[in-house]
């Protein structure tokens, strides 16, 4: 059983969230708004689709993707992309699109989130709820 199964994990912190977001193209007043909203996500299984689960205060988002198949993606702040996740193992799962990679590491206890956009990268803590 992977690690992220039946699991929700909530935002504990950020390190360069607000770079990461300003070099996306993501206006000042929306990068304030994500700076101050602390997620829970979840990953769910329905058969061969998964759901990537956002939940917060302020908006809800859900990502269905099957792995290595391309899908469009509306962004939390109203982009519109194309975007493919792949796992790497079970409880690693790799994001990527035309503006950089997120990589999720899951484990029991907590998420990774690594945004990397061209040279700038950011790193986001989850802990398990």
């Amino acid at each position: 059983m992977a690690a992220w199964e039946g699991k929700k994990y909530k935002l504990e912190k950020s390190e360069n969230f607000d770079a990461y977001m300003e070099a996306l193209g993501v206006s000042a007043e929306n990068r304030k708004l994500g700076n101050t909203i602390f997620p829970t996500v979840s990953l769910v299984k329905n058969g061969d689709e998964y759901e990537y689960i956002t939940a917060s205060t302020v908006r809800n988002n859900v990502m269905k993707f099957k792995p290595g198949v391309e899908f469009d993606m509306d962004t939390l702040d109203g982009r519109k992309m194309k975007t493919v996740c792949q796992f790497e193992n079970p409880n690693k799962l790799i994001q990527k699109d035309s503006t950089g990679t997120i990589i999720r590491e899951f484990t029991d206890t907590e998420l990774v989130s690594t945004c990397t956009i061209n040279d700038i990268t950011a790193v986001r803590y989850y802990k398990a709820a």
